[in-house]
């Protein structure tokens, strides 16, 4: 397996040097910003990718402050009480995108959120707690007990809610199929434990974060001169 050093130093010729491409790096947040994340907002964010998949992601964002409206701003416990004839009618509502499968997500998950809180205290204090060698596992708890979480859909949603994960994104894939690292299917459970672990080296590595090590993979492979 390559080493990061030579990754990085390859990310930053492409764009142009080492702090230019350290300047280009986000990273998430920490584990107490993170655990101070209310379950309405993680409930949120996983509806906002759920809804984003396979559509129009602006279309989506225009529309998010009426999804927040109609749905008491995603608090888990009155969605918990809606009954059926209000979900189906809340589904149909034409200030929001009126899917009633993606709609009905949103109660199902937020049982499941409801039932991490308890144990945890917050969802927020969950996903800090959770380890950054098994991010893996953390997409498949997603994927096995919420709904629609799967794929990209999860991962991405936590980028973006602050937890630290690394992205299986175009360019990170092609990094690792042209190393020869993988030769399968990029969501088999052989892929993704090899991927987990190359990340879990390369970590040790660097000291760097899961998001800022995939940025830099992304940047290091392929057409990717401009940004991931």
């Amino acid at each position: 397996m390559e080493k990061f050093e030579a990754i990085f130093a390859r990310a930053a010729e492409r764009k142009g040097g080492d702090q230019a491409l350290m300047a280009l790096l986000s990273q998430p947040k920490s584990l107490a910003e993170l655990s101070a994340v209310g379950d309405d907002r993680v409930l949120s964010q996983m509806t906002k990718n759920v809804f984003q998949s396979g559509f129009v992601w602006k279309v989506v964002e225009n529309k998010w402050g009426n999804f927040e409206e109609i749905f008491w701003r995603f608090d888990i416990e009155k969605l918990l009480l809606m009954p059926d004839e209000m979900l189906e009618r809340k589904a149909s509502e034409p200030a929001i995108i009126r899917n009633f499968n993606k709609v009905k997500t949103i109660r199902e998950n937020a049982f499941m959120f409801k039932e991490i809180s308890d144990e945890h205290g917050s969802v927020g204090k969950w996903l800090a707690q959770w380890p950054s060698n098994d991010i893996i596992g953390l997409w498949s708890y997603l994927k096995k007990n919420g709904q629609r979480l799967g794929g990209n859909t999860g991962p991405y949603a936590l980028r973006t809610l602050g937890k630290d994960t690394f992205l299986l994104s175009r360019d990170v894939e092609a990094y690792f199929r042209a190393n020869k690292l993988i030769d399968g299917g990029i969501s088999s459970k052989k892929s993704l434990n090899t991927i987990q672990c190359s990340f879990n080296q390369w970590q040790e590595e660097s000291n760097l974060s899961l998001q800022e090590i995939s940025q830099v993979i992304a940047y290091s492979t392929g057409d990717n001169y401009l940004g991931i």
